[in-house]
């Protein structure tokens, strides 16, 4: 089992049935073999996603914004932004077990599983949508997901800013939507809630493999832990550490946050 190739292989995979088939193989074989790593492997320079052959993508401004619940296109269109958030996701946990090289065989084993998570998220997500009479590519999305891929080339950049920064931001945004749905419930919304419900539980976990390898490469560098975390997020998402966040502090200190961070990013006085 050659593993970078093959696992690049599945990453630039252009349709998602058959990203979702090799790497279901390929993963059933990693957890029962003896891997041996060629680490002289370089990862590609990646210049557009897999999916931008079968999505139409624009610049999230013109996407229109989330506020009808209640109507069929207004479901359809919710479950469809989650789904390509999943699916962006997919390759962002494919990437992060594929281009850094020279780690412990625990990193790899943590990223490969958050990819099976992040596809059986999307498979739950997709049956969703089916059942509303609608389908992944259905309606237009951004890829802002990608582009913090292309913008985190560096192990300690990466591990900051996706899984400690946009993953997290998601542990904030999933309990509104379920919030939402629940003052508008009907039995979608019902199946929808408790899909939310399992995603956001798994996403902890998520947020927390990143948590303990930027905390890894920090102290392999002899960095400090809060600050080099701000330096980054500030660096490649200018403003985010300037403007006051609605934190879900329960998941973010269960996923690795100190109470120091928590405070600065929501801006008050306490983390509770």
């Amino acid at each position: 089992m050659d593993y970078f190739l093959q696992l690049e292989d599945i990453l630039l995979e252009k349709k998602p049935q058959d990203k979702i088939k090799k790497f279901k193989e390929f993963y059933e074989e990693f957890l029962k073999t003896d891997i041996n790593f060629n680490y002289n492997y370089i990862a590609p320079t990646l210049d557009e996603p897999s999916y931008s052959d079968f999505l139409k993508v624009v610049k999230p401004t013109a996407l229109p914004e989330i506020k009808n619940f209640k109507s069929i296109e207004g479901k359809k269109y919710l479950v469809h932004t989650i789904l390509h958030i999943e699916y962006s996701a997919i390759d962002l946990a494919l990437d992060a077990a594929l281009r850094f090289i020279n780690m412990p065989r625990k990193y790899y084993e943590d990223w490969l599983e958050v990819a099976s998570d992040e596809i059986r998220h999307f498979l739950m997500l997709e049956e969703l949508i089916k059942e509303l009479g609608g389908f992944y590519g259905e309606f237009e999305v951004h890829k802002n997901l990608f582009e913090a891929l292309q913008k985190t080339p560096k192990f300690i950049d990466r591990m900051a800013a996706v899984p400690r920064y946009l993953e997290a931001n998601g542990l904030d945004q999933n309990p509104k939507i379920m919030q939402k749905l629940n003052s508008n419930k009907d039995e979608f919304n019902n199946k929808f809630i408790e899909v939310l419900g399992i995603i956001l539980e798994e996403e902890v976990d998520h947020v927390k493999k990143g948590d303990v390898w930027f905390k890894y490469e920090c102290d392999r560098l002899g960095l400090e832990v809060e600050k080099t975390y701000f330096e980054i997020i500030e660096r490649v998402f200018p403003g985010s550490t300037k403007r006051k966040m609605d934190v879900n502090f329960e998941a973010r200190k269960e996923a690795g946050f100190s109470c120091d961070e928590l405070k600065f990013l929501s801006k008050k006085e306490d983390c509770n």
